[in-house]
Parts: C-alpha cells; structure tokens; sequence
C-alpha cells in the first residue's frame, strides 16, 4: 500500500472522528487487541528514538517515552512537542506524541497526529495498527480494516493483526471473510486463546449461539483468566436463554478487567442481564454504567444545572429531563413520563429534550411541558450531548438523564401501568392515513412491517431474521402489508416481489426516517404491525398501536417477562435460537391467518 494512499485512508478517518456522533453505547463484542502504549510497542520505539540524528529531539523523546513508560501519558505528550519543536518532519515523534494523546483521550488529536507520522515515516505498519486500533474504538469499522489489511501485509503471520482484522471484517458483518482471515492463523497457533475468542464472536454474530459456547468454551480452557471471553460467553448464554448462566459469566468478567473501559463494558452489560432476569430495580440502579466516563461513546452531558438522584423530592420542582441512549430508547423510557409529571404536580414544572424529529409528538403528547431538540457533537474522539436552544436554566431545579428515573417510577414490572399509550400522534394525520389506506392501498387488513435497523453491525445484525424467512408471514392470503421500513429496503421489496408473490404497499408522500410525527399517525392507522424492535416499532407501541415484537430469548427490554411490559398491546413472538428463525415466523404466519380469518 502507498503512502499517499494510507494519507488518504487516515483523512477519512479523521474526518468520520470529528463529524460522526454516537447515538447509543455500544455492549458488542470488543475483542480487537494491542496496545499503542505496550511495554513491547515502548521499546520499539525507544529504538527507532535512538536512531533520531537531532539530539535534543531525540533527548525529549527518550523522557517522552520514559513518562509513558511509567504511565505519565500528559508528560509524555508535553514531551514529545517539544521534540517537534527540534524537527516537525520527524515521524517518530509524531507516532509518541499520537499514542500520548490516545492515552489521555485526545482521540481527534490522536489522529492528527497518526496522519503525519503516516506521511513522515518510510516504514510505517506499527502506525497502521495503532490507527486501526484506535478507529475500532470508535466504531469505525471501515476504516479500521483498511489499516489492519496493511498491517497484515506488511507483517504477514502477526497474530495481533490478523486477530484484529477478523474483528474489524466481523462488524461489517463480513463474516465469511473474518473466518477465512482466522483459519490459517487457528490450525498454525491452536493454542492461542485470542483466536478461539473472536472465532466464537464471529458465530455468535451470525445467530449460532450453540457453536460460540464451544469456542469460548475452548478459549477459557487455554485461558482461565481471560475477562473478555468470560463477557462474551455472556452473550452466546443471553441468545439460548441462558440468563442465570449469562449473569455467572458477567460476574466473572468483571473479576478478570484487564483496563478501565473493559471494566465499564462489562458492568454495563451485567445490568442488562439482571433486567433480562428480571431483577429490575437492581438492573436499573447498576444501569448507571452507561454513563461512565471511562466509556469512549458514553455521552457527557453539558448541562448547567443540579443533577438529580433518586431520593430526591420533586413536588413542585422544575426538572429537566434529557433523553439518551438511542431513538427507540428515547421513546421507550417515556414510558414513565406521565408519571414524573404527577411526581411534580401541579406546582412543577417539567423540559424535555429529546431528538429533534420528536419535538412535536412530545409537545403534543405533555402539552405543559417545555420540548426543546438535544444535540449531540463529537470532539476529539467524545461524544456530547445538552439542549443549546434553552437559554434560561436559571429556574430549572435539577436535571436527569431520562433513564435515571427509571429506578424510581419503574422499580418492578408490577410499576409498569396498562395504559394504551403514552405518546400521542397527530389525530388529524391519523385520519388522514385511514383515508389513503382505505382508498389507494389494495383491500383487506393493513398490517405494517418492519424487518430491520439501520444500526446492523455484527454485533446487532443477529437479532434480525434475514428476509427469505418472512416467506409464511408475507404469503398469508388477503393482507395488505404495509411497508415502514425506514432505510434503503428497494433489495427486500424486489425479493418479495419476486420470490412471494407479494407487493408490499408503499405509503406515499412520506419520508419513514425523517417524518417520526407523521410515521407515528401512519402506525395508528394499522390494523398491526409486525417486526422487530426499531424506531418505528416503538413509536408505534408508545402511541398505543397494536404490535407484534419479534424478539430473541433473553432480550433485556422485556425485562424477564413474555411480554413487552413499556407497550400494553404488544404481543411477543420469542425466539429460542438466533441461529433458526424459521419457528418464530411459521408461529406468526399461523397466528395471523388466525387474526385475519376472513381476509
């Protein structure tokens, strides 16, 4: 790979570091290993320094380094400027001074910083690795394979790069090439845990729980202490309906967290799994992980306000509320709105922010409530959210992240109430949907479907049947089935066409992505939806339509029961094998010629 070529590659990361914002933590799998920072990558460098010709740039990098040695990464940082103070064309210097301000968070800085020592350095795969490392942990998938590819090249056999590689190919859902990437590494070095370990997260990606185990299985036997295959072992136990057994291995991950994010990661996905238990009060008062700063996608809030905790009374108060996570999350935590309000009475005062495309379902929906849009930036590799457009916070009495109430007005499924609804949609636009339906759209029952997320990355793309197997839900005779399918879904409309027999009805004149208001009346406008959980499927829900949730054997927001305790009118289809949806959806297909007899 050239030069100018890597150049390119890095100032594409960059750019995707500096403008992408994370809507939601990730729990996936983090398996991709190495340590810009290592004892091992320390020494490399200190040889390279060694090398440098300008001695009072080679001086500073030697203290640079030895900082870093002892785990002083701000001094290392200092340090290496004042290198590039001697020489700004001197590589090395830029790699010390990237890896520094990896270490103290400065993931944008970081970058930068790669990006010169890209151009600068003849020899350069040790900065590739680190580069693909660092846009791993940001959740760029793409760009981390094109720097893992050439470290690979360049180091052909590098168990590192090629374990690293793998997992890159994994969260694209390129999982055939992950393995093809693993086999040789696997039957030269069958001793090597690392390996077992991502080869199990690659199964466990493409729904096959049951052959995860035995990877992990095998991981753990040649690694006893081995956190993260402990964490994701977890996983494969939560797809086959192991929550107990999950829960075990959660608590043993946790005991063997090799660094301060790996801890984080795990105690979130803990709190997960005592929801999916049903231990609710304990799930959500541990849920508080989410946030915790030594999570690089967990939001920092910038509000200028007293945050509030549980404990705290909130008769006649003025609580600001900011939405998190996300948008499903967002609208499935409001769940327990109309409750705040009552808490508050009539004397309170509540302010939400929430995304921007919910304002007016909000507005509408808590009509004496403040809506303001939440915006959420990137810098320097951190994500931030707070509610520029309120401009007064001086009689605000507390905020709260939305899930935070969570441990108070939702403590046990039994604090769930069986409202219809809680989020109002537009009526007029509800009427307006009834007519299109009942006029341009073919007759019969209009049952709305969703199959799909936008956020299908390796580890998420599992929950999702792959569209062939809709076949017994989309040949039951005398249904018109709606398409709410936010996203480019032309590829599945064809394939329903063609291989079913079905036209699936487009709505006209709306953007499914875009307009949450107006696809919010299009819900109440069905006579069912069916699919998975997304965006739409929760607005649905919230707004009191009637849904069928397709949903795994342990999923946390059911929250240890065989219903969707957020949305009264939903009805679970549960599947016990990520790996065979083909019961699941014969059930469905059963239970809607059973609902729609006459169709």
């Amino acid at each position: 790979m050239s030069r100018s070529r890597d150049t390119q590659i890095s100032a594409a990361a960059l750019a995707v570091a500096q403008e992408s914002v994370a809507q939601a933590v990730n729990l996936g799998f983090q398996t991709a290993t190495g340590d810009a920072a290592s004892a091992e990558a320390l020494e490399r460098l200190d040889r390279q320094v060694h090398e440098v010709r300008n001695r009072e740039a080679s001086r500073q990098l030697e203290r640079s380094l030895r900082a870093m040695h002892s785990g002083d990464f701000a001094k290392g940082e200092k340090l290496a400027l004042k290198a590039l103070e001697f020489d700004d064309k001197l590589g090395v210097a830029w790699h010390v001074l990237g890896i520094a301000r990896e270490k103290i968070g400065d993931f944008a800085g970081s970058m930068h910083c790669y990006e010169a020592a890209l151009k600068l350095l003849p020899n350069h795969d040790g900065v590739a690795g680190d580069l693909g490392r660092l846009a791993f942990r940001l959740n760029m998938p793409e760009i981390a394979v094109k720097f893992f590819a050439h470290y690979v090249q360049a180091r052909p056999g590098d168990l590192e790069g090629v374990n690293n590689l793998a997992c890159a190919l994994r969260d694209l859902n390129r999982c055939e090439e992950a393995i093809e990437v693993l086999r040789p590494a696997i039957n030269d070095n069958p001793e090597q845990p690392l390996l077992w370990n991502t080869l199990g997260t690659i199964l466990c990606s493409q729904g096959d729980g049951k052959t995860a185990l035995t990877f992990f299985d095998e991981t753990l036997r040649l690694a006893p202490r081995f956190g993260k295959a402990y964490h994701n072992r977890a996983y494969a136990k939560l797809d086959l309906g192991d929550v107990e057994g999950s829960l075990a291995d959660c608590d043993r991950a946790i005991a063997f967290a090799e660094s301060a994010e790996d801890l984080a990661t795990m105690q979130f996905g803990r709190a997960t799994t005592l929801l999916s238990l049903g231990r609710v009060g304990e799930g959500w008062s541990a849920y508080k992980a989410r946030l915790s700063k030594d999570l690089s996608d967990a939001p920092r809030f910038t509000i200028d306000a007293p945050r509030w905790s549980p404990g705290m009374d909130l008769a006649g108060k003025s609580l600001m509320i900011c939405a998190e996570q996300g948008l499903g999350d967002e609208v499935m935590f409001a769940n327990m709105l109309p409750d705040v309000v009552e808490a508050l009475g009539p004397d309170g005062k509540l302010t939400l922010a929430v995304e921007r495309r919910l304002v007016s379902l909000f507005q509408r929906s808590f009509p004496n409530a403040a809506v303001f849009p939440h915006k959420t930036v990137a810098y320097e590799g951190r994500v931030y959210r707070g509610a520029p457009e309120i401009e007064d916070w001086s009689g605000v009495d507390f905020w709260a992240p939305m899930a935070d109430l969570l441990e108070v007005f939702r403590p046990s499924l039994a604090a769930f109430p069986t409202r219809p609804s809680f989020l109002t949609a537009d009526p007029a636009r509800v009427a307006h949907w009834r007519r299109v339906l009942e006029e341009s759209a073919p007759k019969g029952p209009k049952v709305g479907l969703l199959w799909k997320s936008l956020k299908l990355n390796g580890e998420r793309a599992r929950q999702f049947s792959p569209f062939l197997l809709w076949r017994p839900i989309l040949e039951v005779p005398g249904v018109t089935f709606v398409n709410l399918q936010y996203g480019d879904c032309s590829e599945e409309i064809a394939l329903a066409k063609a291989e079913f027999g079905v036209d699936i009805w487009q709505p006209p004149g709306i953007d499914l992505k875009q307009d949450l208001d107006d696809v919010a009346a299009l819900c109440c406008a069905m006579d069912l939806i069916v699919g998975f959980s997304n965006a739409t499927t929760n607005l649905g829900g919230a707004c009191g339509a009637p849904i069928w949730m397709l949903t795994g054997a342990a999923s946390w927001t059911r929250l240890g029961a065989q219903t969707w305790p957020w949305y009264p009118r939903t009805r679970c289809f549960i599947t016990p094998d990520f790996n065979d949806w083909n019961p699941t959806m014969r059930e469905v297909g059963a239970a809607l010629r059973e609902r729609f007899p006459a169709a």
